[in-house]
């Protein structure tokens, strides 16, 4: 019987944290989650394993007109990830491409300093890095945030998603060194199809949840 889904993004960062046991109580580990709506998720894995938890801001680059189509995707660090296939398909120009990256790097700017709140973002090298969000559709922005944590030489990278579609999992076993997709269902549909309660994250809500494990962190040493 195939598993139902989760009733919010609490319960399935629980049921998340459960398939990535082998990773708990090490010290070279880091969550890193893609805000907004997988900052719950990491949240719960982070506590889970006893490791800290930080964001990894990426930003689709949609399509002119057609928002929900990725052309691709702008991660932390100015990393720029671009679906050739889809440009080629919409005929996107140059300066339209230019535009788009622009608007979305002065977003994803806002929000790494509300996110953060001054600190520093975290090293990575020579780290396991987690890399967490609500689920895996087309998979262009965990892919974007991917290569960008790959240019800061970690020793491992993990993407870790409590549900996702299968083929987008098979995509990611050559960009990353381990994909751990929670359910995998035969008809996926989409990511909110697999949750009782998908309703987006709030800005405060990344921040508070940041802020808790940041202190739980502390109290770690």
């Amino acid at each position: 019987m195939e598993h139902p889904g989760f009733r919010d993004r609490t319960e399935a960062g629980r049921f998340l944290a459960e398939l990535l046991q082998d990773y708990a109580g090490r010290d070279d580990v880091i969550v890193l989650a893609l805000p907004r709506g997988g900052v719950p998720v990491g949240y719960e894995v982070a506590e889970a394993l006893g490791a800290p938890l930080d964001v990894f801001v990426v930003r689709k680059l949609g399509v002119p007109g057609h928002d929900e189509l990725a052309m691709g995707a702008i991660a932390s660090g100015g990393m720029v990830v671009l679906n050739q296939q889809a440009i080629e398909a919409f005929g996107i120009g140059e300066e339209q491409l230019r535009q788009a990256v622009q608007r979305e790097y002065r977003e994803l700017q806002r929000r790494e300093q509300t996110y953060r709140e001054g600190r520093a973002p975290p090293t990575l090298e020579g780290k396991t890095v987690i890399l967490v969000d609500d689920g895996l559709a087309t998979g262009s922005t965990m892919r974007a945030a991917a290569l960008a944590v790959r240019e800061q030489n970690p020793a491992k990278i993990v993407v870790a998603v409590p549900v996702a579609a299968s083929e987008t999992c098979d995509e990611f076993r050559d960009i990353v060194d381990e994909i751990v997709c929670g359910l995998q269902p035969r008809s996926f549909h989409a990511v909110g199809v697999w949750y009782e309660d998908f309703s987006q994250t709030s800005d405060e809500e990344v921040r508070e949840l940041l802020a808790r494990a940041s202190e739980h962190a502390g109290a770690r040493r």
